[in-house]
């Protein structure tokens, strides 16, 4: 699980964790839909997303057996058109795995089943994978309350994450009203994760804006969390 905001605020988070692991070139990237646009549960399964490092080509054949797994996701454009929750992870993976393929899923839906079942379907086509395949979940923390009060919100939200706890990640998320914009896709992360037989997560690194900018009535936390 790794943030998506400015490189300058959230870059060092999600670079602790990609410096972290071995980067396979297949890809599985779940982020939020911040825009009121598109199917709330949206894929593309062609095409490339063109970033200065060059072209990442969508896995086709992946991304197909994915919408096949998940019968609700839907082929869209319009929902990855102004998305930076996948992008911004993009050239990461870029440099640390050159001939990167990956299945790109955007989420705009608050309902716990679609994500349970879409966890399901990432577990399922992982495991027919022959490659390793890496399920990445973009998600940036609570947002624009008070840096006290944005560190005790989130460490609610990561004890669930830690816990490998997809359902009580969701309700947490909820009832504290913690803003966190890719909960669903940290949610169907934790799902698939435990599917595919994860016994444990650390947490990499945790940050808020206020680190970079020395705002603290006003903040953004980030969290890195490796699972595995």
């Amino acid at each position: 699980m790794v943030p998506h905001a400015g490189y300058m605020y959230s870059g060092h988070v999600a670079g602790a964790v990609y410096a972290a692991i071995e980067i396979p070139s297949r890809c599985i990237l779940l982020g939020p839909r911040h825009f009121p646009r598109g199917q709330p549960m949206a894929i593309l399964s062609e095409g490339s997303f063109r970033t200065p490092l060059g072209d990442a080509a969508i896995d086709a054949e992946m991304a197909a057996d994915l919408a096949r797994a998940c019968p609700q996701l839907r082929e869209d454009f319009v929902a990855h058109e102004r998305e930076h929750s996948l992008e911004v992870q993009i050239p990461f993976l870029q440099r640390l795995a050159p001939n990167l393929r990956f299945a790109p899923v955007v989420l705009a839906t608050d309902r716990y089943p679609p994500l349970e079942e879409l966890g399901h379907g990432i577990a399922r086509i992982v495991q027919a994978q022959r490659e390793p395949v890496l399920v990445i979940a973009s998600s940036d923390m609570n947002h624009y309350e008070s840096d006290a009060t944005t560190r005790a919100k989130d460490q609610r939200a990561i004890e669930r994450v830690l816990a490998l706890d997809p359902r009580g990640l969701y309700d947490t998320v909820r009832r504290e009203q913690i803003t966190m914009c890719g909960y669903s896709a940290a949610v169907a992360m934790l799902v698939a994760m435990r599917d595919l037989g994860a016994t444990e997560a650390k947490l990499v690194r945790y940050a808020t804006s206020g680190d970079v900018t020395g705002e603290q009535d006003r903040v953004v936390g980030y969290a890195g969390i490796i699972v595995s």
